[in-house]
């Protein structure tokens, strides 16, 4: 304790909710989480960019481990980097389902009807490629491994697509694979990795999504009470 004195800590900003409240809140929130599916179809329509930032913000208030925020949020808009991205993702994509991808994975693209052409790149107003930091400077300028990078980013990336549900977007996790090209295309210093590209959005319209279910809950919970 003697030790903690020395640290600069502020009281948690809580307060305590009635149980009835609590839990209209969670099944609310439950309720419109339900309905987020992932679509490859968007629409061209126009997303405001203080969207887009609200998004990243609410995504940069995930936990990462020693509060090193390890993520880099490139936020893309404009339509010739868009479809140099696309060429390039298309290009990686028709190599990975043509000769790369082994029968066991592509037995689970299947139902979900993927390709390697990728419109959604280029179709949706926005794309956000999310790059992983390893790597920090400290503040005797060495460079030191930024811990716990791949969970990190995990989580901000979790808040990133709930905060995009919660304003009535839509949004795809996408991983070209390999994906060093993003790195090169949007000149990202070499410590950075990219982790995804997330395309956000209007739905087209009549868009489509497969016709899949989530597992039940007794698939997803093991109770040690």
């Amino acid at each position: 304790m003697e030790e903690n004195k020395k640290l600069d800590f502020i009281n948690l900003d809580f307060t305590e909710m009635p149980l009835k409240e609590m839990t209209e809140r969670s099944i609310s929130f439950y309720e419109m989480m339900n309905k987020r599916r992932t679509t490859r179809f968007f629409s061209t329509k126009s997303v405001s960019r203080d969207l887009i930032k609200i998004a990243i913000k609410t995504a940069s208030t995930a936990p990462s481990g020693a509060h090193l925020q390890p993520w880099t949020f490139v936020a893309i808009s404009n339509d010739e980097l868009k479809m140099k991205i696309r060429q390039e993702a298309e290009k990686e994509e028709k190599k990975t389902y043509e000769e790369r991808m082994p029968e066991s994975w592509s037995e689970l693209l299947k139902p979900l009807g993927t390709d390697y052409v990728k419109e959604h790149i280029t179709d949706a107003p926005w794309i956000i490629v999310v790059f992983r930091q390893t790597k920090r400077r400290r503040t005797n300028l060495e460079w030191s491994p930024t811990y716990y990078s791949q969970e990190s980013c995990g989580i901000a990336v979790g808040i990133f697509i709930t905060a995009i549900q919660n304003m009535g977007l839509v949004t795809l996790p996408h991983t070209p694979s390999p994906m060093g090209f993003l790195r090169d295309i949007l000149e990202r210093p070499d410590h950075e990795h990219a982790m995804l590209l997330m395309p956000v959005g209007y739905p087209a319209d009549m868009a489509k999504v497969p016709n899949i279910n989530r597992k039940k809950m007794d698939e997803v919970i093991e109770w040690k009470e």
